[in-house]
């Protein structure tokens, strides 16, 4: 293979792909780059300041998730061990990286554009142009690898099932696109699943487009969650008499930065009010410009703004309740991490648009949700999932105040966050449920 984008990861390359030949869970995501963590954990030189490439936090959360969850307590490579191609693209292949990256931001951040992006997810995932650049790294990662492979990106498992390796498949959301059955008669590629009406959904299409697919081959688990997670929703007192605590969350590419600005603009003039109702957290994940955005609104309505942009031993303290904390660091491992440590147990709401792993994490740590626009018709049917269980309302993007006054008058609130505290396990076990279903196959 030629040159790395990155020259320092040429041997993370070669100790990678030795690693997952003798690990017992190899684990494969397409979610964007981590290459200074990756040094880090190979105690090459790193640093902590450049900015990763990054298409999706859910692809990583998800992946990372079932890394904990296999490792325990400490790292143990021999347990499991997690790559994604992305970070060790060719150099001449590196511009189709970034420009995949440029785009996705642009259809994230431009709601006009939402037509483009329901066109090129129609077109199929398979297709995109990243496929060229990460099928030769994929393809050196798992060459040798003979056990079966936990994958949790289309596109990589239909390229390594294709191959003849043993791959479960893990369908993100509980929805089918029909680019996951493109391969499902081969008997070696194996699904997990959100719910039952999700594997009903995968043979129902499977069927109807004359593939044979075994349904003991679609295992339902429940959405993968990373076990911290769901330990925060042990935290949780809710307490009537105590402002709301509000995290507003956006994607891997920034999604819903128009909305999050309105509801920012409305929601921050409360801080200064005599009986403070609400305190307010932004989760910008890797994104600079939503850190911006935020100084530059709390300097508007002159509210203090703090950035927890590390992971300290404890978690800061907030002299000022009537501040704007934002969560943020241009490494997605190290965003990631600051959201599970001062995002999730903290916060009793999250507004965020429904997504395959902010709502699912939301639900799991104890939050109720006001849901965003969602991006496409998976994004409805988590929507929907959570709206009919009590703990999701659609945000009234220009009245987002009044809504929340409404909805503590008339009690939803407190019946939301009894509702999240009963969530039924599915909700609640499915990494584990995914762990085991991968040794079964062993």
């Amino acid at each position: 293979m030629s040159s790395l984008h990155d020259k320092t990861l040429t041997a993370v390359f070669a100790k990678d792909r030795q690693i997952l030949q003798s690990t017992r869970i190899p684990i494969v995501t397409v979610s964007g780059t981590f290459g200074e963590d990756l040094k880090k954990w190979y105690g090459l030189k790193n640093e902590n300041i450049s900015t990763d490439i990054v298409f999706s936090r859910a692809h990583f959360s998800m992946a990372y998730a079932a890394v904990t969850a296999a490792w325990g307590e400490e790292i143990n490579q021999k347990k499991a061990w997690l790559v994604d191609p992305t970070n060790f693209v060719s150099s001449q292949k590196w511009r189709n990286i970034t420009m995949t990256e440029q785009i996705g931001k642009i259809l994230a951040r431009t709601p006009i554009l939402k037509t483009l992006k329901d066109l090129i997810d129609k077109f199929g995932r398979n297709k995109l142009p990243i496929l060229n650049s990460i099928t030769p790294p994929l393809l050196y990662l798992f060459e040798d690898v003979h056990q079966p492979i936990l994958c949790f990106h289309i596109a990589a498992g239909n390229i390594l099932a294709q191959l003849g390796k043993t791959v479960v498949q893990v369908i993100t959301d509980p929805h089918v696109r029909e680019d996951y059955l493109i391969h499902a008669s081969l008997p070696n590629l194996h699904y997990c699943v959100f719910d039952e009406e999700t594997k009903f959904e995968a043979l129902e299409k499977a069927f109807m487009n004359g593939v044979d697919l075994d349904p003991d081959r679609v295992i339902v688990t429940g959405p993968p969650i990373d076990q911290r997670i769901i330990d925060a929703r042990k935290q949780k007192k809710y307490d009537t008499k105590k402002p709301l605590k509000i995290l507003i969350t956006t994607g891997g590419l920034g999604t819903n930065k128009s909305e999050i600005h309105d509801i920012l603009e409305q929601l921050l003039p409360t801080l200064h009010h005599k009986e403070q109702k609400y305190e307010l957290m932004l989760y910008a994940g890797t994104q600079k410009d939503f850190v911006d955005l935020g100084k530059r609104l709390g300097k508007e309505h002159r509210v203090k703004v703090n950035v927890i942009d590390k992971i300290a031993a404890d978690s800061p303290k907030q002299n000022n309740t009537n501040s704007l904390t934002i969560l943020y660091h241009p490494q997605i491992f190290d965003a990631n991490e600051i959201l599970i440590k001062y995002g999730f147990p903290w916060a009793d709401c999250v507004v965020t648009k429904p997504s395959g792993d902010m709502a699912y994490d939301a639900a799991a740590a104890g939050c109720f949700l006001i849901t965003l626009k969602p991006w496409g018709v998976w994004e409805e049917r988590i929507e929907e999932i959570f709206w009919q269980k009590g703990i999701a309302r659609k945000a009234e993007i220009d009245k987002i105040v009044r809504q929340f006054e409404i909805l503590e008058r008339i009690g939803w609130i407190k019946s939301a966050q009894e509702a999240v505290q009963e969530l039924e396990p599915l909700y609640l076990n499915g990494i584990s449920k995914i762990i085991k279903t991968v040794k079964s196959l062993t």
